[in-house]
């Protein structure tokens, strides 16, 4: 008997997902647990895999195209089956397909997440939006925009870059046409006529293209949906400290003397010193559930990662009981699959707080909007050297830095975040607090 493929839902948030690449065609031998296509959810990346044995009989979604979760996209088979039937029938949706299984750390006595328990509503036929004029009519490759324009992902910039590679001359398979890591690899793995560079005339155009239209990302709809559920309901407001990093700097510059495996940068101090005093404050490290204030009595601290695509917060679970040693591997570890959009759900969904981080870029200080059901949010600027006058009159050089809590007037009040603040401020100015 046939096999139907849908839509699965591979998030706990997935409402629809973008079909990126087949990876079996039609008439391919398939066996239950092989992975038939990339899937773009609105976190990441997954793979979508075979249901049943038997051949892949038909493909009924286009790379590219996105549909709801529950949608028919495929058919297994036997090889001489008939299955006029289905393929005849309009693509049909299905609420009972596949389910994701919510492995995230549990609070005791905590109900389950309402959005990661119940299924998601199927939605009407997706309505594509206007599509950009396709690149091969100007002769050039799928991931040159009609602007001639070419989008990658930071790392296959840099990859192209050492091996001196035209990024105009490689066609993208990733989301939208955007070239990554795999599309750089096969043009050196195809030899220099693939990675050949493109003459400029190919940049040639009319100079009536004067802009472009760049269809919506998943992860891009998933960021406009949830920042209009945050900035507009709910009453927030700022509180803003500047805090000394001396003696941070100096433990830093000793742990990293001592050899790599010590090393840590200084948001990963920041990461430690925020778990460590949410841990002491349970009223910041909580959620506004409507009706009740949940109060989160473990720590798990997302960190907001920038990628190509938008913002996504994994998660360090249970951050507050890790040494800093392990904050920095895993931060690390989970910010590069961020950026390679290879989270998996449990890794991005479960933070009881949020910390953003813009000091890398020179920002000096901003306010973060906070993602709801959390309370609050920490925004982290940049560490400068400062003249600072000392007790005795006299002025001195100190780094220093500025933070900005945004807080849910709901549930955090202005003391409630001025003692949390006040308790940061201590294990940052004196960090041996940190390793105690």
């Amino acid at each position: 008997m046939a096999t139907k493929v849908f839509m699965e839902a591979l998030s706990p948030t997935m409402e629809e997902g973008r079909l990126v690449k087949w990876l079996k065609n039609e008439g391919d031998a398939v066996k239950t647990g092989d992975v038939l296509a990339e899937v773009e959810t609105d976190k990441a990346v997954m793979e979508l895999a075979a249901r049943g044995d038997g051949v892949l009989r038909k493909r009924l979604v286009n790379e590219g195209d996105a549909v709801p979760v529950g949608t028919l996209v495929g058919v297994i088979g036997a090889k001489d089956e008939d299955i006029a039937a289905l393929t005849a029938e309009k693509p049909k949706t299905e609420n009972s397909g596949p389910k994701t299984e919510d492995r995230r750390p549990k609070t005791q006595g905590a109900k389950p997440d309402a959005a990661a328990a119940s299924p998601s509503p199927v939605a009407p036929p997706a309505v594509s939006p206007p599509a950009v004029a396709s690149s091969s009519v100007l002769g050039l490759p799928s991931s040159v925009s009609s602007a001639g324009r070419t989008f990658s992902s930071p790392l296959a910039k840099r990859l192209a870059d050492e091996r001196g590679i035209n990024l105009a001359s490689v066609s993208g398979s990733g989301p939208a046409g955007r070239i990554i890591k795999r599309d750089i690899e096969a043009a050196l793995a195809a030899g220099p006529s693939a990675a050949a560079q493109v003459s400029s005339s190919v940049f040639g155009l009319p100079s009536s293209v004067d802009f472009e239209d760049l269809p919506l990302t998943l992860i891009r709809k998933t960021i406009a949906r949830r920042l209009a559920e945050s900035i507009g309901p709910i009453p927030t407001f700022y509180l803003t400290a500047e805090f000394d990093l001396q003696r941070a700097s100096e433990m830093r510059a000793a742990m990293a003397a001592s050899g790599d495996e010590y090393k840590v940068s200084f948001n990963d101090i920041m990461l430690k010193a925020t778990a460590t005093a949410l841990a002491q404050h349970p009223e910041v490290n909580a959620h506004w559930l409507g009706d009740r204030i949940r109060l989160h009595h473990r720590v798990h601290l997302g960190m907001a990662v920038a990628t190509d695509d938008g913002l996504i917060v994994p998660v360090i679970f249970d951050a507050d009981r890790k040494r800093m040693s392990e904050i920095a591997a895993e931060s690390k570890m989970l910010a590069k699959k961020a950026r390679e959009r290879k989270l998996t759900p449990t890794e991005y969904t479960g933070a009881t707080f949020s910390v953003s981080n813009l000091g890398m870029m020179q920002i000096e200080q901003f306010t973060a909007i906070i993602n709801p059901p959390e309370c609050a949010i920490l925004a982290i600027g940049a560490i400068e050297d400062r003249l600072v006058v000392a007790a005795d009159g006299s002025t001195q050089p100190r780094k220093r830095l500025r933070v900005t809590m945004s807080c849910d007037h709901r549930a955090v009040d202005g003391a409630v975040g001025a003692r949390f603040l006040q308790t940061l401020r201590r294990m940052i100015e004196n960090p041996l607090m940190l390793v105690y």
